[in-house]
Formats: structure tokens, C-alpha cells, sequence
């Protein structure tokens, strides 16, 4: 394996599947799946999951929530995604732990970043639930805090395309796919791929970030061998 510790970035959208809402079973039990690959691989995996397939507080925000609060409803479905991945991951016999920003007594505990570490060291996948634990942070801000926490050789951000494109290839067939990107040229040019907070930590902390297609089977596995199936970011 090319990596030895990764974090995983998924949408909260990526678990709804063809619903269009909520959790989907199926949904779940793929990224489930291709996380045991990781594991089997001897890969210490870190995972992050958005909450927008229940709840997004900047939308919420447009409705007439207040922003903080509608933030930390986010952040808590967030922790129902986490506890969703956790339930199919335990199914499959692989063993798991939720770490919250947002800790709740017999559901998650705490975020510490000895713990998570330790955890990872033993085999545990570890899921970060409640985003940073603060309003007007999204869930890629939390992806690359928790990946600088636990020193995280690569993060790892799962779309629904190959990569990353000049324009968005499902509304402009000639948009270009970049093979590999400056963490500038993805800033300059505006490349909505993660936000500029989420940027500039990965970059402050010298954690590549590589974009790819997380719904095609047997993806993240080949990321990890370094097959240039995406998009690096460094």
C-alpha cells in the first residue's frame, strides 16, 4: 500500500442513495464495503461524514433558521450518519468507533486526538461525528482538522465524479479533468472541490488531498495503491 493512514471525506448526499433523502441501506453498505477493502489492506482509516442528506444549516439558514442553530442540527445528523456507517460496519464484523464533537452519553464519545489515534493503532475504524463542534465550519473543515489531528498521510475526498474538472462535467461536456493540482491553482482558480478554510489547513499541514469517484466499487482500494484514477491535490 502506498498509504498507511487516511482520512475519508463522504457527503452526507453520498449515504441517500437513489432515495433523494435520508440513509439507504445500499448506499451505506457500499462505502461499507469499500472500507473493509482499506482495512484488509492493513490501512488505518479515519472517516468524516456530512449531514446534508438530513439536515445542511446554510440551507436551513435560507428557510429562517438562525445559522448557529441551524448548524449544530447539521452537525447532529452528522452523528445519525456516523451511526448509520457504524451499525453496517459492525454487520460486516469490522470494528468501529464514533468520536463527536457533539459527544452524547451511550451513543458517541468525545473527540480527543490521543484516543483516535490509539484507536486507529488497533485496528478500529474511527468515525468523527459533529463536524469541528463549531457553527460556520462545514464538514471539509472537519476533514481536514481531524486529518491533520491523527497526522493522516492522505485525505481523501469521495465524489460522484472521477476527479476534478475545470467546470462541472455534468453540465459542460468540455470541461477538463486535471490529473494533479497546486493547493494555489485549485485556490486561484476557484475550484469548488472543498472550502478555502479546508484548504488552507491541508496545506498549512502538508496533507495532499485527492479527489475521486467513491460510488464505482473497488475506487478507494485503488487509491490506496496509487492507481491515478482522480485527482491530487498537493
Amino acid at each position: 500500500m502506498k498509504y498507511s493512514r487516511i482520512l475519508l471525506k463522504l457527503s452526507g448526499e453520498s449515504l441517500q442513495g437513489e432515495d433523494g433523502y435520508g440513509i439507504n441501506y445500499d448506499a451505506v453498505s457500499h462505502y461499507a464495503m469499500e472500507i473493509k477493502s482499506a482495512i484488509e489492506c492493513d490501512v488505518q482509516v479515519g472517516v468524516v461524514i456530512g449531514g446534508g442528506n438530513i439536515f445542511r444549516g446554510v440551507k436551513g439558514a435560507d428557510k429562517g433558521f438562525y445559522r448557529t442553530q441551524g448548524d449544530y442540527m447539521g452537525m447532529l445528523a452528522t452523528i445519525i450518519n456516523a451511526m448509520a456507517l457504524q451499525a453496517v460496519l459492525e454487520e460486516n464484523y469490522i470494528p468501529v468507533k464514533v468520536l463527536s464533537a457533539l459527544p452524547i452519553e451511550g451513543v458517541c464519545e468525545k473527540i480527543y486526538f490521543k484516543n483516535a489515534m490509539q484507536y486507529l493503532a488497533e485496528g478500529y475504524v474511527v468515525i468523527f461525528a459533529g463536524g469541528t463542534g463549531n457553527p460556520f465550519f462545514t464538514t471539509d473543515s472537519a476533514a481536514a482538522l481531524r486529518a491533520a489531528e491523527i497526522h493522516a498521510e492522505l485525505l481523501i475526498k469521495g465524489t460522484r465524479v472521477d476527479g476534478v474538472y475545470s467546470a462541472d462535467p455534468e453540465k459542460d461536456p468540455n470541461a477538463t479533468k486535471y490529473s494533479t493540482l497546486t493547493f494555489h491553482d485549485a485556490i486561484e482558480e476557484k475550484l469548488a472541490i472543498m472550502d478555502l478554510t479546508a484548504f488552507t489547513l491541508a496545506q498549512e499541514n502538508n496533507i495532499p488531498i485527492y479527489v475521486y469517484n467513491a460510488n464505482i466499487a473497488g475506487n478507494l482500494e485503488k487509491v490506496l495503491i496509487g492507481e491515478e484514477i482522480g485527482t491530487l491535490i498537493n
